[in-house]
């Protein structure tokens, strides 16, 4: 048994004794997920968020440089491509990411109301449009969007 499966049953043995180790479990999991994707999702990881450029947003995560790798050469290349997270404050990163490159992009997640997802998704499909990221959270809704001029997810 590995160590995952021996955390989950860990999880629900302690669910059912109601202890709140279970609680707790999930808890350090969740933030174990939330280190693994940019230490920035911390509030007191970033000390000044004007100061920070694109290359120490970079440098702080390994995710982040491997993604930025990929996009750099999908940009160059003409591709445009669409991002999903589970987590809203990683897509605010990476529209902090955007923004730094001079990339353009479009994003909603679970909070934008669905007439403006309808005109974001149109945006994006446009004819020459120049948007090269959709940012989309996981949550928001996701069944039926057609995204069809983005030629790669991730």
């Amino acid at each position: 048994m590995n160590e995952i499966d021996s955390l989950v049953k860990l999880t629900e043995q302690d669910d059912v004794d109601q202890t709140g180790k279970g609680t707790m479990l999930r808890n350090l999991i969740m933030q174990l997920r939330k280190i693994c994707l940019h230490p920035y999702l911390f509030d007191f990881a970033e000390t000044d968020t004007s100061a920070t450029g694109v290359e120490e947003l970079i440098a702080t995560s390994g995710k982040l440089a491997v993604l930025d790798k990929l996009l750099r050469s999908m940009f160059k290349n003409g591709h445009r491509t669409c991002i999903f997270s589970q987590f809203t404050s990683m897509l605010n990163i990476l529209e902090d990411y955007c923004v730094l490159r001079g990339w353009k992009y479009c994003r909603f997640d679970g909070s934008t109301p669905r007439a403006q997802r309808n005109h974001i998704i149109n945006q994006f499909n446009a004819p020459g449009s120049d948007d090269f990221i959709f940012l989309m959270s996981t949550r928001s809704g996701g069944l039926g969007i057609n995204l069809q001029t983005a030629d790669t997810c991730m």
